[in-house]
């Protein structure tokens, strides 16, 4: 069978990897372009490319999918399905009807429920209690195309950050692609609509998502360290520098302070919210290492009493 895989980040990669190494005929990889990177800005290429690379398979890395160009270069490398995990870009209809089998996307959301291009922070944000993934036969819509299959419920634990989860609903995805494939290929599966009533969107993240309102709940400002780990990151300021508070956990009860002050505790600090403590673990000074917040105290004690800004 002739696979064309799009796909960009890490989450993406063992889906690539499930496809090689099941001798699907791999025909071209596509992902996005070099993006500048690190200090020097230099061109970066995505996960995707690096692998596809390795592998030794045919990388294409279009701007657009909706230039004539794109469609008719799908259409000489003869498909039978295109396989999408995390790719970054819309399919128009002319790309979506190149291969007979359609275009199968691997989805990390229990669709309808958050739909969109970041489903795992969104789904920590708003407390869920599950998450998983879903294969769905691909429309012009954003993850709207009817489900090919779900993954059982994964559970979201109290430590789990959206690092910890990608790689986890990124192994389970590709297990339920390499499932899916072959059997609807074969014509055994009947494809479910989604129930648009029950839908639920993420969006794309912003650095300014990361600014925490001391205002806010502790249990949500937990929730915002877990769900923007590794990025945007969860951070305010302190003394003019960007502090990030890496790991943390909500307290019950309050201090009769306003929000956003740093208290004392016997574990180490919390602080303040608009109702409850956040019992701080581990920052991050900008300009310094992670640490616990044990060692940093010892290296600032005038943190206790400040007042970080909401």
């Amino acid at each position: 069978m002739r696979v064309v895989f799009m796909g960009t980040p890490e989450f993406a990669l063992p889906t690539l990897k499930g496809l090689y190494e099941a001798a699907y005929e791999l025909v071209g990889v596509f992902t996005r372009p070099d993006k500048p990177a690190g200090r020097g800005r230099q061109p970066t290429p995505s996960p995707v490319k690096e692998l596809a690379l390795r592998l030794g398979l045919p990388v294409y890395q279009p701007a657009t999918l909706r230039r004539p160009a794109a469609a008719e270069l799908l259409r000489s490398l003869k498909p039978d399905v295109i396989v999408v995990a995390a790719y970054g870009l819309l399919l128009p209809r002319e790309v979506l009807e190149v291969p007979p089998h359609g275009c199968l996307n691997v989805h990390p959301s229990l669709l309808p429920r958050w739909r969109g291009p970041s489903p795992i922070p969104f789904a920590i944000l708003a407390g869920d209690e599950f998450t998983g993934v879903t294969v769905i036969l691909m429309d012009e819509g954003m993850d709207t195309g009817p489900i090919l299959a779900r993954s059982e419920p994964v559970p979201i634990g109290p430590e789990d950050t959206t690092g910890t989860l990608t790689p986890k609903l990124a192994e389970i995805g590709a297990r339920l692609l390499l499932e899916t494939l072959p059997r609807w290929v074969a014509g055994e599966i009947k494809p479910e609509p989604q129930d648009d009533s029950r839908a639920t969107y993420s969006r794309l993240l912003k650095k300014e998502d990361g600014v925490i309102d001391w205002g806010r709940p502790a249990e949500e400002i937990w929730r915002q360290v877990r769900a923007f780990d590794p990025w945007p990151g969860a951070f305010t300021w302190w003394e003019g520098r960007l502090l990030k508070i890496l790991a943390c956990r909500p307290l019950p009860g309050n201090f009769p302070e306003p929000p956003g002050t740093v208290v004392g505790l016997d574990s180490g600090a919390a602080i303040q919210t608009g109702n409850g403590l956040l019992e701080l673990k581990r920052v991050q000074l900008e300009g310094r290492r992670p640490v616990g917040i044990d060692e940093f105290l010892r290296g600032y004690p005038r943190f206790i009493g400040s007042r970080l800004p909401s």
